[in-house]
């Protein structure tokens, strides 16, 4: 008999719809580094044919500077990713291989007039709700510790960085940019996890590999199982999660060969936004965040509000802490800040909820300020997950970083 179970799932970055975030922050990129001010709300859409791919791109920019060129940013965006053949799913090197469309025009004046404002009186870029979570489940674990974040969604999000890696590293040749991975942890019955119950990847590979096994597909799954087992499974889950036994599924239809990206699915940016966030395990407000510059509090003030959440649970003043902010477009101060602790802090949650009020500062020019947000930054979170990362030394992940300051404040 089993305990309770819970599943969380990721996708690398050359899954249609990541590949589309990432070309979508890549422009979010391109344009900080013009002007740490500019205004970028751009979606991607991206679809493989047999010998003509597809890459639109469609939003507003607004920014002091050049532009910046468009296609070139998307088809390097697109390469990098692992998209050069159309025998993978997308050639996105030429025209000759690949059109690029670009339907970006200038940020509504309407929507400047609120939110192009100086420093601390910028409003938020829209209307809407965000969430920030943070819990203990990964630091029991030293390959996980610090992270302050739901277990499944670690995991799996660990999955995809592998299941990337030992393609671009030439671990696994035979491995394709597009694939996913799914967690599935069980707890005790004191609500504590003990082990890991499922694992399930998918990871597209050469459509040649079967060669190697007579043309049989049974011995080619077999071999891919036990490849990706070894190198991606035990490389990322820690041994003592693992120990127990569980059940690995890799590639459940039995084949995923070449092409598959964007050829065997359309791309479209924001539509992972369970992946970008905790799995499943802490709530999502209403937007995505890829494509967005900081002005828009879909992004900025989610990572806030992750910021806030990890402090808090950091600080030993819960186990678990869900932080939602809510806001009107035009407007610096959020109409509200609630945190919730699911009975897990021995703080009241409107005491806890005052003590964040007056340890951050959640007006979207003072979270640009604090978090640095202004900068080229956005690249590295379009796959992977946005939380529960490393900070790199690069600036990269502010949001992630633990103030001792601010941990003394809230304590």
């Amino acid at each position: 008999m089993t305990g309770d179970l819970f599943s969380s799932e990721s996708v690398t970055r050359g899954h249609p719809d990541k590949l589309c975030d990432t070309v979508s922050d890549a422009i979010v990129d391109a344009c900080l580094a013009v002007d740490p001010n500019a205004r970028v709300a751009v979606e991607t859409c991206v679809k493989g044919k047999e010998n003509l791919g597809l890459i639109v791109l469609a939003g507003e920019v607004s920014l002091n500077g050049p532009a910046p060129d468009y296609e070139a940013v998307a088809r390097t965006a697109a390469v990098e990713v692992g998209y050069n053949s159309h025998e993978i799913g997308m050639d996105a090197r030429s025209a000759e291989w690949t059109e690029v469309q670009v339907h970006i025009t200038t940020q509504s004046s309407n929507i400047a007039q609120g939110v192009n404002k100086d420093g601390l009186s910028q409003g938020a870029g829209d209307q809407g709700l965000m969430f920030g979570y943070a819990c203990t489940e990964t630091e029991s674990f030293d390959e996980l510790k610090g992270r302050f974040f739901p277990l499944a969604a670690a995991l799996s999000q660990r999955l995809t960085r592998r299941l990337t890696a030992v393609r671009e590293q030439g671990i696994l040749p035979w491995a394709r940019p597009d694939g996913k991975s799914q967690v599935t942890v069980e707890y005790d019955e004191h609500g504590a996890v003990s082990k890991v119950h499922t694992v399930v990847i998918a990871i597209q590979h050469d459509k040649a590999l079967k060669e190697q096994f007579d043309g049989s597909e049974e011995a080619e799954l077999a071999h891919v199982r036990s490849e990706i087992e070894k190198h991606v499974v035990q490389y990322a889950i820690p041994e003592s999660l693992l120990e127990g036994g569980y059940k690995l599924v890799v590639n459940g239809t039995g084949r995923f060969a070449d092409p598959g990206g964007p050829y065997a699915d359309a791309g479209l940016t924001g539509r992972k936004i369970i992946v970008d966030t905790y799995g499943g395990m802490g709530r999502h407000g209403g937007g995505a965040f890829s494509g967005k510059d900081p002005s828009k509090v879909d992004r900025s003030a989610a990572y806030a509000s992750r910021w806030a959440a990890k402090h808090v649970v950091a600080a030993g003043l819960a186990d678990r802490c869900e932080i939602q902010l809510a806001y009107v477009i035009g407007v610096a101060e959020p109409v509200s800040v609630r945190v919730e602790t699911f009975g897990t802090s021995s703080l009241n949650d409107r005491l806890l909820s005052d003590r964040v009020k007056k340890v951050f500062d959640f007006r979207p020019g003072a979270i640009a300020r604090d978090l640095q947000l202004l900068r080229p930054i956005y690249s590295t979170t379009a796959a992977g997950g946005h939380f529960g990362r490393i900070p790199g030394d690069d600036g990269t992940f502010p949001w992630e970083v633990i103030e001792e300051s601010r941990i003394s404040k809230l304590q």
